[in-house]
């Protein structure tokens, strides 16, 4: 469980704060996948509402993107620009048509197509 100091400050301004200086220390790397909701929750024994809330702060100050159904990922530093996120972004999005592909490709029999 992390330390938590400042008790005037809410807990999900904590958990903001202590995200934010992960990130910054580098021990969240760009486009790495945050732990699930229930995960934060535990690990800073709040509720998962506490999280959430610090987690649609991170998102709306863009230091996170959220996937549905596949979680909160670090979106990158300061200093990147928007469309380095969305490059990024879309070569995610480009590795993950391609991955589908080839899945189905092997679901249908690898043969040529008609």
């Amino acid at each position: 469980m992390s330390v938590m100091r400042d008790e005037a400050v809410q807990p999900y301004q904590r958990i903001v704060r202590d995200l934010r200086d992960k990130i910054a220390a580098g021990r969240l790397a760009v486009g790495e996948k945050l732990p699930s909701t229930r995960e934060l929750a535990d690990e800073y024994g709040v509720a998962p509402g506490t999280v959430q809330r610090a987690l649609s702060e991170l998102r709306t100050a863009n230091v996170i993107y959220s996937h549905q159904g596949r979680g909160s990922y670090v979106a990158g530093t300061a200093s990147d620009t928007s469309e380095d996120v969305t490059a990024r972004a879309l070569r995610t999005l480009e590795e993950r048509v391609a991955e589908l592909s080839d899945r189905l490709e092997k679901l249908e029999g690898g043969g040529p197509r008609e």
